[in-house]
């Protein structure tokens, strides 16, 4: 007859083999797929180790479920968040200190005892340099800096929450400017599990909205460099790499410098900055506009008085050419004047010339006169009337 076990008995030889070979706590890497704090105060825990496939991404390598029992939850999620800036979470990757236990009828579980915050720290750091090894061999690192950025940048596509505190900074400052800025929020999720992904969506609906743009500005506000997860997302920077506007970034941290403000064509450091750094374009462009209008004053002062001193070079010349023409028309006019009054019929007539005139007019020749007709000879002190009764024609 061949040994056989009742269920319950396999399920116990399992447990104590477990409970032989593990016989005290292990450390365990691991991704949270799932986490639920029950109302009693116990967390309950869903953790996955995944198998990158290039075919379909990842998949789970290995599944278990976990719970931190409420005598020590409350301590370790202090020690976790103070260290990392930010509670467990899903997608979360940690480093876990466990019991191994198997119960016949829910099967295996694992008590966390301890977690190691630097682990979730540390893996967050390396999946970042991933990232940007990624982005440089794909050849997109530099991509949104070779972007020309307007001179004036007076369109602005904003990607954040509505509600954060960043977005209302932002408008403030830009309200305070006296230059208009026409801005475009488009809504993201600013941070948690499906931010990066958010972010990825609101660059595309930019893209889609059929808007003209001069630039894309991302900004929040302030928060703990667990935060700035999403901003290290590949997808997110990838899509910041390959957006046809420049990217300005204003995501309010300073000491740590995320993967989308490295490929981002302008990055700053809050979403002030941001608004201050657009209406400084339009401030500086104005001051290009005020300082070309001076300039094109000048030059027009300086045709001007060019202009001025060549009519009066041409003003001068024109009086010099018509007072010398003017001084030689006079001294012939005088020549004229002495030659008519040198011929004039009064000089002629003191120095004994007479004009004979008949009824026709001046005598000037015999042929104006006849035997017999009277005429009057004028003189110098008057005219004396004569008849003609010879007429001499031997000069002809």
């Amino acid at each position: 007859m061949r040994e056989s076990f009742t269920l319950y008995e396999l399920q116990r030889i399992v447990g104590a083999a477990i409970e032989q070979f593990l016989p005290s706590p292990v450390w365990v890497s691991a991704e949270i797929v799932e986490l639920k704090l029950n109302s009693t105060g116990h967390c309950y825990l869903e953790l996955v180790e995944r198998e990158q496939n290039s075919v379909s991404g990842s998949t789970a390598k290995a599944q278990a479920r976990a719970v931190i029992w409420r005598s020590r939850y409350p301590q370790l999620a202090r020690k976790f968040e103070t260290a990392t800036g930010r509670g467990l979470a899903a997608a979360m990757k940690v480093l876990v200190q466990v019991s191994v236990s198997y119960h016949p009828l829910y099967g295996m579980s694992l008590q966390i005892t301890d977690i190691d915050p630097a682990y979730t720290l540390g893996e967050a750091e390396r999946q970042k340099q991933l990232t940007i090894a990624r982005l440089k061999s794909e050849g997109v690192w530099d991509k949104n800096r070779a972007v020309t950025v307007s001179r004036i940048v007076q369109r602005v596509a904003v990607i954040s929450s509505a509600t954060a505190a960043g977005y209302r900074d932002f408008m403030n400052e830009i309200a305070s400017s006296p230059y208009r800025i026409h801005t475009t929020l488009f809504e993201a999720l600013m941070q948690g599990e499906r931010s990066g992904q958010s972010i990825v969506d609101a660059l595309n609906a930019i893209e889609n909205s059929g808007e003209e743009f001069d630039a894309i500005a991302i900004i929040r506000g302030g928060g703990s460099t667990s935060d700035l997860e999403c901003f290290n997302d590949y997808q997110a920077a990838l899509s910041v790499a390959n957006a046809p506007l420049p990217v300005i970034t204003g995501i309010g941290h300073d000491k740590d410098v995320s993967v989308v403000d490295m490929v981002a064509a302008i990055p700053l450091k809050t979403p002030t900055a941001v608004a201050a750094w657009i209406c400084a374009t339009a401030e500086r462009f104005d001051g290009e506009l005020e300082y070309a209008a001076i300039m094109l004053r000048e030059s027009c002062h300086k045709l001007t008085q060019s202009a001025m001193m060549r009519l009066e070079q041409y003003s001068e010349r024109l009086h010099t050419g018509v007072t010398t023409a003017l001084s030689r028309q006079g001294e012939r006019l005088a020549s004229y004047a002495m030659m008519a009054e040198n011929f004039a019929p009064q000089r002629l007539l003191r120095l004994g010339f007479a004009i004979a005139r008949s009824n026709n007019g001046v005598i000037r020749s015999t042929d104006d006169v006849t035997l017999g007709q009277r005429i009057t000879i004028e003189v110098a002190n008057g005219s004396i009337t004569a008849e003609i009764v010879e007429k001499d024609e031997s000069n002809e």
